[in-house]
């Protein structure tokens, strides 16, 4: 390990000092953690990227219909249509599958899937299974911010016979020794997370996160991880799926998980760059940095989190990087530690 300091404040109403131990909201940084998951089934033949949703959640057997946009309609009046095919495992890794993803689907799902406070993923994720999709499966890539990877959490559940958070502490955060990684925090553990910050009328205030009963373990935005933590996850990844003797996942296996799967499909969506970009399975892939403007190697992978946290692996250079906040992006700040960690690059 090269550098690794805590900076600022982990409340800034309560003048918290920032400690390298806080425990920070992953948000959709979970997503990656999800696919390995999934691949590890994949490898013990449980699970096949080629199957249908319905295989593992029955609600998905129906013929999933499609929102089309009603030409000459009033905005947001959409007909049906039947989708040419059921969506797979693989549609949902790779954002391919129209459920939840931003289009008209999304927005009708508020009376058809409603998510209550004691949903868990076995009963909030059969609902989505009558939501219509935004377009036909495998055809464009639209972030599925939460649906997608919460669906292949409760894939996981149904497969492996297991509650997704435990499933995780098993075969994931115990083998890797991440003893910070969860949904749910207790005890001294809780007196650890980092509030989440956000600008209110000019000022910087600090909202507190309870999570001592969380009962919805949404593998898509849901965990909350140390960076010491997160960073044995990024260097099992940069190792090809293995770290301090433990595997989790075959060489091949993770070469698969961080290919290009999506062609130019990803370029331009969800705040990626327009040009330089794939996707995997759960993670973007850099395939021309100087395309997309990104001061990282080709073939670096990362999926970042709404919350505040980064992350680059970097095969190339043999190198992971990480960059925890808790509030927004991160902005200049964070292309500052970018910077910082070109430059630091001499050989």
């Amino acid at each position: 390990m090269v550098h690794f300091e805590a900076y600022g404040y982990s409340d800034i109403a309560k003048r918290t000092p920032m400690r390298t131990d806080a425990i920070f909201g992953l948000a959709s940084s979970s997503k990656p953690i999800t696919a390995v998951a999934i691949l590890m089934l994949v490898e013990s033949g449980d699970i096949r990227l080629s199957d249908p949703v319905s295989r593992y959640i029955p609600e998905f057997a129906a013929q999933a219909q499609v929102a089309v946009a009603r030409p000459g309609a009033a905005e947001g009046t959409f007909d049906l249509v039947p989708a040419t095919r059921p969506i797979t495992v693989a549609d949902l890794l790779k954002h391919g599958s129209g459920l939840m993803s931003g289009g008209l689907g999304q927005r009708s799902a508020g009376q058809t899937a409603q998510r209550m406070p004691q949903d868990t993923l076995a009963t909030y994720i059969p609902k989505l299974g009558t939501v219509p999709l935004d377009f036909q499966p495998g055809t464009l890539w639209r972030y599925s911010g939460l649906a997608g990877f919460d669906v292949l959490s409760r894939i996981v559940e149904v497969a492996s016979g297991q509650p997704y958070d435990e499933f995780l502490r098993e075969r994931i955060f115990e083998p890797l020794d991440m003893p910070d990684t969860s949904f749910y925090y207790t005890g001294r553990q809780a007196e650890r997370l980092a509030a989440v910050h956000a600008r209110r009328d000019g000022q910087l205030q600090a909202t507190p996160r309870d999570l001592s009963q969380v009962v919805y373990f949404s593998g898509a935005g849901g965990l909350s991880a140390s960076v010491e933590d997160y960073l044995q996850f990024a260097q099992m990844l940069l190792n090809r799926g293995e770290l301090d003797g433990k595997r989790l996942l075959g060489p091949r296996t993770v070469e698969m998980m961080t290919a290009n799967h999506t062609g130019d499909m990803v370029n331009g969506q969800f705040g990626r760059p327009a040009r330089g970009m794939g996707f995997g399975l759960g993670m973007q892939v850099v395939l021309d940095p100087v395309a997309a403007d990104l001061a990282v190697s080709k073939g670096a992978i990362s999926w970042p989190g709404g919350s505040g946290v980064a992350h680059w692996i970097e095969p190339a250079e043999e190198l992971v990087s990480i960059y925890f906040i808790q509030g927004g992006q991160g902005g200049p700040a964070r292309q500052a530690f970018e910077n910082a960690v070109r430059q630091a690059i001499i050989d």
